[in-house]
């Protein structure tokens, strides 16, 4: 299996039961081994009280990004820090797109940076993850 099939699959594990990336409207545009590009659509629920998107929905995105990228080695894999900096607003009816990719990978720890940007390119936000391996796949692997 290459590692593109692997990322792949281990991908297509996750999303059948991600229902807080699903909920968010988010899809996968790109998967690859240590990397991911997830975008969604800013629509009326995901509007603060300024009425441009919620910080706490960019978080969510660029989260989901982090979460494809490094569980891409089809390792089960989960988030043990990240932070956010938001730079610009997220406006209603555009487009945002998390670019996820691995920084890097020793042992059981993984570092991994995502950028939000906006239709027009503009970067919406710069999102840092540390990852930590935990037991288990996400699929079976036969290793002939």
């Amino acid at each position: 299996m290459t590692p593109q099939e692997r990322a792949e699959r281990s991908a297509q594990a996750m999303w059948a039961d991600d229902r807080a990336s699903k909920w968010l409207g988010a899809r996968i545009d790109e998967i690859g081994p240590g990397r991911a590009i997830l975008s969604m659509e800013v629509a009326e629920h995901h509007l603060n009280g300024h009425s441009i998107c919620h910080g706490g929905y960019i978080f969510t995105l660029a989260d989901s990004a982090f979460a494809f990228a490094c569980n891409s080695h089809n390792k089960m894999v989960v988030a043990q820090e990240n932070s956010i900096t938001f730079i610009s607003p997220g406006k209603h009816g555009e487009r945002l797109t998390a670019t996820a990719q691995e920084i890097s990978l020793s042992g059981r720890t993984g570092v991994y940076d995502v950028v939000v940007t906006g239709e027009d390119g503009r970067k919406v936000a710069l999102f840092r993850g540390l990852s930590r391996q935990v037991s288990g796949q996400h699929f079976e692997e036969d290793d002939a």
